[in-house]
């Protein structure tokens, strides 16, 4: 079982999707959001919106999140968590083009990280789903 204190901070992230469903914007359509975590710290490093009819953010938006991470301290981490099953193949590519191992996990063993930033989201944005 993962627990943030077997890490130290920048050692790993994790991108993990922080709505259960997706958000509707009425003009724009639907849309997931996807966030980056410290996995010592459980600071989020970035959020990025991605239009939900995808798999995943796009190889420009993973760009951009994992820059938004590196911007704090300005380093990359050695691992990158995500939910197994998360489609996610832009942000494997551009993980895997900074030499950050990718590493999938069952999203229970996430929750002790990202359980608290999903419900405030839930509790901000509202039940989406």
């Amino acid at each position: 079982m993962l627990h943030p204190n077997q890490f130290n901070v920048n050692d790993a992230w994790i991108a993990f999707r922080l709505n259960d469903a997706p958000i509707v914007i009425e003009r724009d359509g639907d849309f997931d959001c996807i966030a980056l975590m410290d996995a010592a710290s459980c600071y989020i490093l970035g959020m990025e919106m991605y239009s939900a009819r995808t798999t995943g953010p796009s190889a420009p938006e993973s760009r951009h999140l994992l820059r938004q991470g590196q911007g704090r301290e300005g380093k990359l981490p050695q691992r990158l968590f995500v939910a197994e099953g998360y489609v996610a193949g832009a942000m494997y590519e551009e993980a895997a083009r900074l030499n950050i191992e990718v590493v999938a996990v069952p999203e229970d063993d996430l929750l002790v990280f990202i359980g608290e930033a999903r419900d405030g989201f839930k509790e901000r944005f509202g039940r989406t789903q």
